[in-house]
């Protein structure tokens, strides 16, 4: 029996992606394809239908730099000029140089920031929401800065709409998942709190005691109680301790533990800087005036904190 000729044999079908793979392959690389791919390193790769380059990923690359390590700026009065330009650049890599020059301008050259200070803690907040982390870090570690060179001068008229959303960022940071983000944006409410006077902080604070973030009413919370230990009887008194007793007895009923806690540390600082009562009448006198702002069960719960003290 003959043969049949080759040209009449069955042909093997292939899909379409094996052909594609095949063909792809047997493409010819000339030398210059071969030492472009090779200086790409390997930190960005092709992409499949059409050869552009896909953004490297990115985070690997930044260098977090603690405030001790930054340097003083050379010609800060030329740099400053330029600083602005940096910060509303859509290069991330740009912007993150950009926000450690805004913190060496922070500790060493303060004085150059505040005509744009406003719109410097705006870029901060645009930044903290950006989903790349090591962005979002650099812009939390900026913010820590910021706080310990320019304090109250954040809360003033210009600048007090920028701090409230910016507060509100570093309490979203802070009850994330994302362990060193969160871990960073601790650090900073606690920067905020220890250089910042507590009574308009607290006034700052207390809008998000209610928030419908679990997580962010804990953080709010802690932020609060950390600012009531440091003020004294009178700026208590000067906020009001009917308020500050009513919005611990809320807490106290909170589904989170670091909420409750924060909750007893306030009622904690309240009684033991109880105004109008010697030492041997706090407790009566506490114990009234729990009763007359709580509820009865608040009351019994609050009270019961400070009875072994």
């Amino acid at each position: 029996m003959a043969l049949k000729p080759i040209d009449d044999a069955i042909p093997v079908t292939m899909d379409n992606d094996r052909l594609i793979k095949q063909v792809k392959v047997a493409f010819p690389l000339d030398n210059s394809n071969v030492n472009q791919i090779k200086q790409s390193g390997s930190n960005s790769v092709l992409n499949d239908e059409n050869g552009d380059r896909l953004p490297p990923n990115a985070d690997a690359s930044v260098d977090y730099i603690s405030s001790g390590d930054l340097k003083r700026i050379a010609h800060p009065d030329v740099k400053i000029q330029s600083l602005v330009e940096g910060l509303e650049s859509k290069n991330w890599t740009k912007l993150c140089d950009s926000l450690n020059d805004t913190r060496r301008f922070a500790l060493y050259h303060s004085t150059l920031l505040i005509p744009v200070l406003e719109m410097v803690v705006l870029v901060l907040v645009k930044a903290i929401k950006n989903p790349r982390s090591a962005l979002c870090k650099t812009s939390i570690m900026a913010s820590s800065d910021l706080f310990n060179s320019y304090g109250d001068r954040l809360l003033e008229s210009t600048a007090s709409d920028a701090f409230d959303q910016l507060l509100l960022q570093l309490l979203l940071k802070a009850s994330q998942d994302k362990r060193f983000v969160c871990e960073e944006a601790e650090k900073a409410l606690n920067v905020m709190i220890q250089s910042l006077s507590p009574l308009p902080l607290l006034r700052k604070l207390q809008a998000y005691v209610s928030h419908s973030n679990l997580r962010v009413r804990a953080k709010a919370a802690l932020s609060i109680s950390n600012c009531v230990s440091k003020m004294n009887p009178e700026k208590l008194n000067e906020y009001g301790p009917v308020s500050l007793v009513q919005m611990a007895a809320e807490l106290l009923n909170d589904r989170l533990p670091e909420a409750r806690e924060a909750a007893r540390r306030i009622v904690i600082s309240l009684y033991e800087s109880f105004l109008g009562a010697k030492e041997d009448q706090k407790q009566e006198s506490w114990q009234n005036f729990c009763q007359s702002n709580l509820p009865a069960l608040h009351a019994q719960s609050v009270v019961k904190i400070t009875i072994p003290l």
